[in-house]
């Protein structure tokens, strides 16, 4: 089958970072789907793995976190799915990536993919939507319906987790929902998913909110940069507020956050499929859940530029894209 993926750890502007390959087709086992892939989306998490997880030497690592496609097969164990059926799900980081022809996956980290959704645009979808889903809803531990009279900070809300968070907070919660942006487009894209107010994270974060009449907020959700704005988000968290993060750090220092009695969460969406803890069900419903709000049109894709075909070169092109820091939404790429 085709497939892509590398061999070491590249820079992305080295031909062989990503490489076109063929590899054999795998068997799905237990609880497994076997799907023909028909798209799939670009994630920071890519980029981290291809930059510091180099294959063992004489093999091959395939990458993707995301994808839309048909079940082939499906293992002995498998009870929610049959062939035929359209699905979407972002996997696991422990086992070979979405990024080949044919790919197999655990059934209950997976869901029917939305109905009204292409397949490129529902791509876009399932990793940012657990992460988003968990931190909203186990993590800082907003109730369903909840949340009046309280206010959620996003930072880096035009990304791809802020893009689907913005939302979920809208359609699912009374939030108050502040996102942040620097520049005039994913300003407007904030806005137009639904944030109440942008402010500029170019900008002291404390500052920008008390000029635009917001002072301080009961939650933040720290999407990425968390270092940079560390002490600018203690200062804007209310006493007793709730900090989830979701990006890597070389250290995080949670002393300061003790005055305020601030609590701290961290949300890995990898981590129920990584462990296989007793809820990891909850993923696939989750999803499903999700797919229900898109196709009653509450919930709308997060997909902003398409790549093309899934090939080597324009995974590479993608990868560049979430390396500069400049990407809005998801990059989403479709067929082989």
């Amino acid at each position: 089958m085709k497939a892509v993926g590398y061999r070491q750890s590249l820079p992305i502007d080295d031909p062989a970072s990503l490489e076109d390959l063929e590899l054999p087709e795998p068997t799905p086992s237990a609880r497994d789907l076997l799907v023909r892939v028909k798209a799939i989306s670009v994630n920071p998490v890519d980029t981290k793995v291809r930059k510091n997880a180099a294959p063992e030497p004489g093999q091959v690592k395939v990458l993707g976190w995301d994808a839309v496609g048909i079940v082939e097969a499906v293992g002995p164990q498998v009870g929610g799915f049959k062939p035929g059926d359209r699905v979407y799900y972002a996997g696991s980081v422990i086992r070979p990536g979405a990024n080949s022809e044919l790919h197999v996956v655990d059934e209950r980290i997976a869901a029917l993919a939305p109905r009204s959704l292409d397949d490129a645009q529902a791509a876009a979808l399932p990793l940012t939507t657990i992460t988003a889903y968990e931190l909203l809803f186990d993590r800082l531990g907003v109730a369903k319906g909840g949340g009046a009279g309280k206010t959620l900070l996003v930072t880096g809300g035009a990304g791809g987790v802020g893009s689907i968070l913005i939302q979920l907070a809208r359609q699912l919660t009374q939030l108050r929902v502040i996102a942040t942006a620097s520049r005039p487009q994913t300003r407007d894209w904030c806005l137009s998913l639904g944030a109440h107010a942008v402010v500029d994270h170019s900008r002291p974060l404390a500052a920008e909110l008390k000029a635009a009449g917001i002072g301080q907020v009961d939650m933040v959700a720290s999407l990425t940069q968390t270092q940079q704005h560390y002490a600018q988000i203690i200062e804007a968290l209310e006493p007793q507020g709730r900090l989830a993060v979701i990006d890597d750090m070389p250290v995080l220092d949670a002393m300061p956050l003790k005055t305020k009695s601030i609590s701290l969460h961290w949300e890995m969406m990898f981590a129920r499929s990584r462990f296989e803890t007793p809820d990891m069900a909850r993923q696939g419903e989750l999803l499903a859940e999700v797919a229900a709000l898109v196709d009653a049109g509450r919930i709308r894709t997060t997909a902003n530029a398409s790549f093309g075909a899934i090939n080597a070169a324009n995974l590479r092109r993608a990868h560049a894209l979430i390396e500069s820091g400049k990407a809005q939404g998801k990059v989403v790429l479709q067929g082989f």
